[in-house]
């Protein structure tokens, strides 16, 4: 495990990752109005499987952690968040309350790890979490209760599914995600056609137009392969305290792509809260680079 400092370059990595994700909250919304959200979830997946995997090897890990991560991530957090954001709650929020995700992926590595958190990164985290708190006191009708709860719950699952990675040790990640999707798209159809019904995944499937598709495409190749298979590379070579609140970013992102293409209201107590969550994200990321160099010129 290397320091806690990122290398520039690593760091970079994360932040395109994080900016993918939250302009993805848009995309997604986009997606759901061709397809019912177990149904988008499950193509998703579908092609993040195929045809990717017929190249590349299975990597030296147990079927049991492929199937916890193809699980957690593809049924416990994409079908919950979808479900959750056809009506319960608006792209911008979305992308807010899943990144509570950071809190229970650092909560994970305590009890399972052993990893200790530094007083700096419970500053960090402290004021990330009042940033995200001010949003949450001020949310209005574009969230619903059961909206909320879905929400956390598929952060819930996205920090498990962090978890899982780590275990996973150093492995070729692209390989990782890959292999772990095809633990995701079989239950998501099944559940589709449970709660959804053959006549609507059907239709929705024959009538969808190239939008729609790009809009599958995009989160097959785009947040699956790339992002997923880029975090998972950087939570297994960095402690989760270092990685996980660099997702705070993602609701900024998230909420700007969400008011400039949706016209999503973006008021000055959501700025407000943005402010504190950028704060924390600095301490957190460049008080290791200080306090390195302060010690270097001693």
């Amino acid at each position: 495990m290397t320091r806690d400092a990122l290398p520039p370059l690593h760091l970079l990595l994360a932040l395109v990752v994080v900016a993918v994700w939250g302009t993805n909250f848009v995309v997604i919304k986009w997606g759901l109005a061709d397809f019912p959200p177990l149904t988008f979830a499950a193509l998703r997946f579908t092609f993040a499987v195929l045809p990717a995997i017929f190249f590349l090897k299975r990597p030296k890990v147990s079927w049991w952690n492929l199937a916890a991560y193809g699980v957690l991530i593809g049924v416990g957090q994409f079908g919950v968040l979808y479900i959750a954001m056809t009506n319960m709650i608006s792209p911008g929020l979305a992308s807010l309350v899943v990144q509570v995700q950071a809190f229970f992926t650092i909560g994970f590595a305590m009890l399972m790890a052993g990893e200790r958190v530094k007083p700096f990164q419970l500053v960090a985290l402290g004021l990330a979490a009042s940033g995200l708190g001010w949003l949450m006191i001020h949310t209005n009708a574009e969230v619903t209760p059961l909206g909320l709860g879905l929400v956390v719950f598929a952060a819930l699952a996205w920090a498990g599914g962090n978890t899982a990675a780590r275990a996973a040790g150093s492995v070729n990640m692209l390989s990782y995600v890959v292999w772990a999707s095809v633990f995701s798209a079989p239950p998501l159809f099944v559940l589709a056609l449970l709660f959804e019904g053959w006549p609507a995944v059907s239709q929705s499937i024959v009538q969808a137009d190239a939008g729609a598709w790009a809009a599958v495409l995009w989160q097959s190749v785009g947040n699956t392969i790339f992002g997923y298979t880029c975090w998972a590379w950087l939570l297994a070579r960095h402690p989760a305290a270092t990685i996980a609140p660099l997702s705070l970013l993602v609701p900024v992102f998230g909420m700007g792509a969400s008011a400039i293409l949706l016209h999503e209201p973006l008021t000055h107590w959501k700025l407000t809260a943005a402010v504190l969550v950028l704060g924390g994200l600095a301490i957190n990321t460049l008080w290791p680079r200080i306090a390195h160099r302060r010690a270097a010129a001693v």
